[in-house]
């Protein structure tokens, strides 16, 4: 196992236990994705909470592992080779985590190309679209009289909510029986939308009721409870 102290992030975010995967990040729908893989493979981990307030993730440390100043970001001290992996973007993240466990990805090639391609909608689209619905609806874009820019992403939220209530008509999960990364990917951002962003009305949720289904589904598994707060403040 490598020394994890030649990464300037550990000087401001200390490892209490090293030997585990040390998690920096905040209970934001993209935050809590890694949280979740996280308690959902059962891998030991030690998490940092990134205080926006205090713009942690601007700082000199939390830079020299994620330059795009975003979070979650990993530092893994047992990557490929045995030797300790830095990695930022909550997609590759799970990607990682899937792949280095075995967990919430399918085995068989085609199907784990049709899951990272779930992924990739929802890092796209969902993810994009709803977090600019979220500003135009709750936020300061909620001020601007010329409501057309808050429209465009209502739109396009429901054109999204559309696509993925038709997929699960007939599938308990984005892939059918099986749980996975597109799952922990996709529902933080649902759940975001109709609870944190209040735009529950704004998107006719109702008219979605196998997204609805899943949600409920999803919210209610242990590891998404415990997942969706952490890291504490």
């Amino acid at each position: 196992m490598s020394d994890l102290s030649n990464f300037p992030i550990t000087k401001k975010w200390p490892a209490q236990h090293p030997e585990r995967l040390q998690l920096y990040s905040l209970a934001t729908p993209n935050g809590v994705k890694a949280s979740i893989m996280l308690e959902e493979i059962g891998l030991p981990y030690e998490p940092h909470f990134v205080s926006f307030e205090t713009s942690d993730q601007t700082s000199p440390e939390f830079l020299s592992l994620n330059p795009n100043n975003k979070i979650p970001a990993i530092l893994d001290p047992d990557g490929p080779g045995g030797k300790p992996l830095a990695l930022f973007e909550s997609g590759a993240i799970l990607l990682y985590l899937a792949d280095k466990t075995g967990k919430c990805i399918p085995a068989d090639i085609a199907e784990r190309y049709e899951t990272i391609q779930w992924l990739m909608f929802q890092m796209g689209g969902i993810g994009p679209m709803f977090g600019q619905l979220g500003f135009f609806h709750k936020f300061a874009g909620k001020e601007y009289e010329d409501k057309r820019p808050r429209d465009r992403y209502v739109a396009e939220s429901k054109r999204l909510l559309a696509v993925l209530n038709q997929r699960l008509a007939d599938r308990q999960w984005i892939m059918g029986d099986t749980y996975t990364i597109a799952d922990i990917a996709t529902f933080p951002w649902v759940r975001n939308l109709i609870g944190f962003y209040e735009a529950a009305d704004l998107v006719g949720i109702n008219d979605f009721p196998h997204v609805q289904r899943a949600l409920a589904a999803f919210v209610a598994r242990p590891a998404v409870i415990k997942g969706l707060a952490i890291p504490a403040r």
